[in-house]
Formats: C-alpha cells, sequence, structure tokens
C-alpha cells in the first residue's frame, strides 16, 4: 500500500492554507499501468522528442524528482498535471512514479489545477494557457476574476491572454512554437483586420522586430513620432488619430477622442462587465 510523503501540495494553491481539508492530498508511488491522461489537459503542443530524450536520460540517472499529481478514480488514478514525466518514466522503463493525490470535486477544478502546475512550471505557451481559461470561463462559467483568484494573476492579465485567442491560426500556432511572444501578438491585435495582422506578423518574422517595434508599426508612426505628437496640441486629425492609437495600446480597446479648442472628452469602450474591471485595473495602475 502507498504511504503518503509530503502534506498539503497544490490544493493549498486554489483554496488557501487557512482553509480546513479533512484528507490533505500526499505522495504516493502509483503504478503507471493504473494511471489514465486527463482529456482537460490545458497543453495541447507535442512533446519534443530531444526535450523528451534528456528527460528520459535523466529520470534514468536521478529518478522522478517532481512528482505529477493525480486524482483517484477507483483503482485507476486520473493524470491532472505532468504528461511529459510520465511519459518519460514509462520509457525509462519505470513502473511505478511518484504522484501527489488530490481530492477534486469536480472538472473546473482539475482544469484550475492542470493549469496551475504549467504556469508555476513556466513551460506552458500562451495560447494553451488562454484556451485553457477559455474553457474555465464557457464551459465551467469562471467569471475572469475567479480565475485570475485561483490561478494567482491579475485580471488584466487573463484578458490580455484571453484576447490571444482572437489571432488568425498561422500566428497561434507561431505563438504555440514560441517563435513570438504574447507581447508580439498583443501588438498584432492592434492591427484590426485579418489581413493586417498577418502583415505585421510576417514584418516581424521576417526582421526579428521586437514588441516596442511591432507596437511603433501597429500605430502606423515611428517611436519618435509618437513621442512628439503627445507634447503638443492634437488639434490635426492625424494628430488626434495618433493620440487615439497610442491609448489603443496602452487600454486594449477602442478609444475615440473628442477635441476642441476649448477642450473636449476622451471615449473608452468597454465590452463586458470584465471588461470595464480589466481598463479600469489598468487605469488605476497608471503613475
Amino acid at each position: 500500500m502507498a504511504t503518503k510523503r509530503l502534506g498539503r501540495g497544490l490544493e493549498a494553491l486554489i483554496h488557501g492554507p487557512d482553509e480546513a481539508t479533512p484528507d490533505p492530498p500526499g505522495v504516493a508511488d502509483i503504478l503507471i499501468d493504473n494511471i489514465v491522461f486527463n482529456p482537460l489537459q490545458p497543453r495541447k503542443d507535442g512533446l519534443d522528442d530531444k526535450s523528451l530524450e534528456e528527460l528520459i536520460a535523466s529520470i534514468k540517472q536521478k529518478g522522478v524528482i517532481t512528482p505529477i499529481t493525480v486524482q483517484q478514480d477507483e483503482d485507476n488514478f486520473i493524470l491532472i498535471a505532468g504528461e511529459r514525466r510520465l511519459r518519460a518514466s514509462k520509457l525509462a522503463g519505470l513502473k511505478q512514479i511518484p504522484g501527489y493525490v488530490v481530492t477534486i470535486s469536480d472538472e473546473s477544478e482539475m482544469m484550475e489545477l492542470a493549469l496551475i502546475e504549467n504556469i508555476q512550471r513556466e513551460n506552458l505557451n500562451p495560447i494553451d494557457e488562454a484556451e485553457g481559461y477559455a474553457v474555465l470561463q464557457s464551459k465551467f462559467n469562471r467569471s475572469q476574476s475567479n480565475i485570475a483568484s485561483a490561478v494567482g494573476k491579475k485580471r488584466v492579465t487573463i484578458s490580455n491572454a484571453l484576447r490571444l485567442l482572437k489571432l488568425p491560426g498561422d500566428i497561434k500556432n507561431s505563438l504555440r512554437d514560441k517563435k513570438i511572444s504574447a507581447g508580439h501578438g498583443r501588438a498584432i491585435l492592434m492591427m484590426k483586420t485579418m489581413p493586417g495582422m498577418m502583415k505585421l506578423y510576417k514584418i516581424i518574422i521576417g526582421k526579428d522586430l521586437s514588441v516596442r517595434a511591432a507596437e511603433a508599426i501597429a500605430k502606423g508612426i515611428s517611436t519618435k513620432q509618437s513621442k512628439r505628437s503627445s507634447r503638443k496640441s492634437p488639434g490635426t486629425n492625424s494628430q488626434i488619430r495618433s493620440v487615439e492609437n497610442e491609448l489603443i495600446t496602452v487600454l486594449g480597446t477602442k478609444v475615440r477622442l473628442h477635441y476642441s479648442k476649448k477642450g473636449g472628452k476622451i471615449e473608452i469602450q468597454f465590452f463586458s462587465d470584465d471588461d470595464l474591471d480589466r481598463v479600469l485595473d489598468l487605469l488605476r495602475s497608471i503613475e
């Protein structure tokens, strides 16, 4: 019979350290043949052959250092997180693997645990991360605030991640392959139209642009022009558009500047309560 070797593990990350848990999770040595894969695994990218070979070699030499995470289901265990470690352990010839055994109330919590494990290991690509949040939002009716609290991130971070799912398929694949960053993806979204997004994406790849340079192109002005226009009174249409584009970059939503010689107003659009909260968070963070 497997014995538990550690304490609360990942459950404290969702419920908090002070919440009472009648049967806290621990680590057990589990038969690999009794483990089934998690259909809600947020990672969708393939397992790189070279990195898997390196992991197999490491496991053969030192064993599995970081336990996988599982939930018991009668005589079997459902894998929540640790697919690479499990596959590598099988290929290394192991019969057992250490695993956190946790008690999960529903599929939503299983999804959260899988996301948390991947995010905290910092090896989940931006699109898989965003799709995980989207499942929590659409399938399990979680608000962006609730998701942010569960995974330990700001609400605006969740909102910005979800925006990446609006990118064309080729660009999302590039994010999965880490050819471009999430910052590049947000700059590309500023182009609004699919042809415009693809055009900027090709420039970024072709010229190996930084995120700042990509943002400057997306705004349709150079960085120097942007600085000069911000110091001038925005009296002409081109100057108004320049200021609007700068505000769009900061706030991530449509902004209209209504200007006159006696003053004016700034109109900021939002599309849901969560989107309004995201914009307010950004405004509050501006020093």
